[in-house]
């Protein structure tokens, strides 16, 4: 029997390596929450996937990015964050946030069941909602935006979301969300094609056995998003920032010294947390 039954259970591949790097003497950042969330099932499924092991290190640099990211946004005045997809995400539990913010998480009815059912005994640091809905249900999610859309400054984050969409798909969901002005930034993280390329090679199997076969890596990286109403702002490599912090594989380091920039490299294994800012306010 596969271990991965459905896109949702990619969330418990992530909260377990959340929880392996909570559990360091010297953690980049603290989930309490994450080995309770991960479960059993969430540690089988890590150890099915070598590939993925190997590379625990993209996980939880691209956590530590998007905490970040989310800590600048706020700190220079989004008063909502819009999670797409949150899965098992327990960042309004952990994070330090302000009491004042809104922060609604969208995700799959079974997902977010089974969050709320584990963490029901727990506060939350700020004002949280949780929305049971398909992102792939069009209409649905436009009136959602368009309800959330009364918000002053929105930061909306898609943390392992859009690779698993197609181009078409991602577009889509880029000017739906565009189309709504206080949706100020849009924070995403991007695979290059060599990358999805290699992912596919090494654990596309189960995942498509999943029906969560993965498929977006553009080949203008963030530029993809320009067309469909939003520009970069800043871009941050998962390997430079694991260098950085001296988290890379021994094998890997090597190649990070002759890495000079956060830059897109569309022919080499790169992944970056990418903040976009929605072009109809960017001037503003």
């Amino acid at each position: 029997m596969a271990l991965i039954r459905n896109i949702s259970d990619t969330a418990l591949l992530g909260a377990i390596y959340r929880a392996r790097e909570s559990e360091r003497a010297d953690p980049l950042f603290r989930d309490p929450f994450a080995r309770r969330l991960a479960g059993e099932r969430g540690e089988q499924i890590a150890r099915s996937l070598a590939f993925s092991e190997k590379n625990a290190w993209a996980w939880f640099t691209r956590t530590y990015l998007f905490d970040q990211l989310i800590n600048q946004r706020i700190a220079a005045g989004c008063d909502l964050v819009i999670n797409l997809a949150a899965g098992l995400d327990a960042r309004p539990y952990r994070m330090a946030l302000p009491a004042s913010l809104k922060w609604v998480e969208v995700d799959l009815a079974e997902i977010t069941d089974y969050k709320e059912e584990l963490l029901k005994d727990e506060q939350p640091r700020c004002e949280l909602e949780r929305v049971r809905l398909d992102l792939a249900d069009v209409a649905a999610r436009r009136a959602l935006f368009s309800r959330l859309g009364a918000a002053h400054q929105a930061l909306v984050i898609s943390e392992g979301l859009i690779i698993y969409l197609t181009s078409e798909e991602v577009g889509g969901l880029a000017e739906d969300l565009a189309r709504q002005s206080s949706f100020k930034y849009w924070l995403l993280d991007l695979a290059s094609p060599g990358l999805l390329k290699m992912m596919q090679k090494k654990m596309g199997q189960p995942l498509a056995q999943a029906s969560a076969p993965l498929k977006f890596a553009p080949p203008q990286g963030p530029e993809f998003f320009k067309v469909h109403g939003w520009r970069t702002r800043e871009v941050r490599s998962m390997f430079r920032t694991a260098g950085s912090l001296k988290r890379l594989p021994l094998m890997l380091s090597f190649f990070y010294r002759l890495q000079k920039s956060d830059a897109f490299q569309a022919n080499r294994p790169w992944s970056g947390a990418c903040l976009l800012e929605n072009v109809s306010t960017a001037n503003n």
